[in-house]
């Protein structure tokens, strides 16, 4: 029989029924994220094969150290908040398994360094393939999931969390990937990197956008609390804009066919998207989110098809 916990409300703390382990290490590696680490691998591989070198082996390890990247952040996330006192009963986003009483934060701890870890073994063949840039790019980029909300300088606390996500999670995910496939960079590996960057960032402003209040009580200063809500809102929409820009601009610089619109059957989600965001506050902000996941991959895998044709 598998061993269960009571999760507790968020709001009241009374516990509300019991919660199987496996089902709290799911709900801590936070599932409806990890399209965000998939999104740059498929769309870098996408443009490797576009110059044809494409190579299953990367494909794959890629995939996993990049999703195990993700989740181990996730769970550094989850301690970090915590110790930090950012994760209250006022929070209005899904439950945090550490400030719920689900795991202790020394179990938390245990499995973040434990999916780190995983993450540089399954990283070693791609080190082998694209040699000491590889190991670098790695190691910054289990030293940044930490850093986010880690630290004696957590980057998120400091506003930087926005250009955090744009560039690890959105030009490097993407150029890292291309390059272990091809052993190069170019313009056209960056310029492919850009809406992916776009997205994935707007997916942490419209959380950061439902959260303003609760971290700003919490003495959490991400960019969205610095700025406020009406320019937060401005950013979701212009990181949007520049999402569906770049493949038109790629297609002007011949990099791209003619399919280089598939991309924006996105777009009746985007304009709903950012309806939410421009109309709704706090809870209400949850869709956008979600919905904001669900573009990210969306839009991922149309433009790796266009890059593919």
């Amino acid at each position: 029989m598998s061993r269960q916990h009571a999760a507790a409300s968020p709001r009241t703390g009374v516990p509300v029924q019991p919660v199987p382990r496996w089902r709290v290490w799911l709900m801590a590696a936070r599932i409806p994220t990890l399209p965000a680490a998939v999104t740059p691998v498929v769309v870098g591989s996408a443009a490797a094969w576009a110059h044809g070198r494409f190579i299953p082996a990367a494909f794959f390890a890629a995939l996993i150290s990049s999703v195990l990247i993700q989740v181990g952040t996730n769970f550094a996330n989850d301690l970090f908040d915590f110790k930090k006192g950012a994760d209250t009963e006022e929070r209005t986003g899904p439950l945090r398994v550490t400030q719920a009483g689900l795991v202790t934060p020394g179990q938390m701890e245990w499995a973040m360094w434990l999916t780190f870890g995983l993450a540089v073994v399954f990283g070693l063949y791609l080190v082998y393939l694209g040699g000491w840039p590889i190991l670098l790019v790695g190691l910054l980029s289990i030293a940044a999931g930490i850093l986010y909300t880690g630290g004696p300088w957590p980057l998120a606390y400091h506003g930087l969390g926005d250009l955090f996500t744009f560039v690890f999670f959105g030009i490097i995910a993407v150029c890292g990937t291309y390059y272990v496939h091809t052993g190069t960079l170019n313009a056209f590996a960056a310029w492919t990197s850009l809406p992916v960057a776009a997205i994935v960032t707007a997916i942490l402003v419209a959380n950061n956008l439902r959260d303003i209040e609760t971290d700003r009580a919490a003495g959490k200063r991400t960019l969205a609390v610095r700025i406020g809500a009406r320019w937060t809102q401005t950013e979701y929409i212009l990181l949007l804009a520049l999402a569906y820009l770049i493949p038109a601009g790629m297609r002007a610089a011949g990099w791209l066919s003619g399919l280089f619109w598939l991309p924006w059957l996105t777009l009746p989600l985007a304009l709903r998207l950012v309806r939410i965001v421009l109309t709704q506050t706090g809870r209400e902000l949850i869709p956008a989110l979600k919905g904001t996941g669900v573009l990210h991959l969306l839009f991922g895998l149309l433009f790796a098809a266009s890059l593919v044709w």
